[in-house]
């Protein structure tokens, strides 16, 4: 880190600037070492598409199938609620539900025009690995569709 220039008389230490040192170095450098990088640098392009591919269909599939479940949970929820309410177990008051259906919408207009610094850091953040990792990007997309399709 800082250089030790030995003169004649005494030794001088060169002053480094910890903040600029730390804002160049990538936050994986830091974690995982000098190795890691982006996967352009490590592995060629057919081992990229396989990588991208094998863990896009796993992510599809999984996907897929939660997804069914979760569909299936709540519009059986929905058709139960229904029963419940056309025989008189329960009684919903659909005035009050379309009243705080139609506030929550006027919510969400509201906070959804302008995005948080967060959503575009992390916004920010996933366009630059895309870029860096196009290939491998590229695998994961394709397979995460045939892992929805199968």
């Amino acid at each position: 880190m800082a250089e030790k220039k030995k003169d004649k008389s005494e030794e001088t230490f060169e002053v480094m600037d910890m903040v600029e040192y730390a804002k160049k170095q990538r936050w994986w450098n830091k974690i995982f070492g000098k190795n890691s990088g982006p996967v352009a640098e490590k592995y060629n392009v057919a081992t990229q598409l396989a990588i991208g591919g094998v863990s896009g269909w796993c992510a599809g599939y999984l996907f897929q199938k939660v997804g069914k479940l979760a569909a299936s949970a709540v519009g059986g929820g929905f058709f139960l609620l229904q029963i419940a309410n056309h025989t008189g177990y329960i009684k919903v008051d659909w005035k009050r539900v379309e009243r705080d259906v139609n506030k929550a919408k006027k919510q969400l207009k509201l906070n959804s025009e302008k995005p948080s610094k967060e959503v575009k850091t992390k916004v920010d953040e996933v366009q630059t690995f895309v870029k860096k990792n196009i290939v491998l990007t590229g695998g994961f997309a394709g397979g995460f569709l045939l892992g929805l399709a199968s």
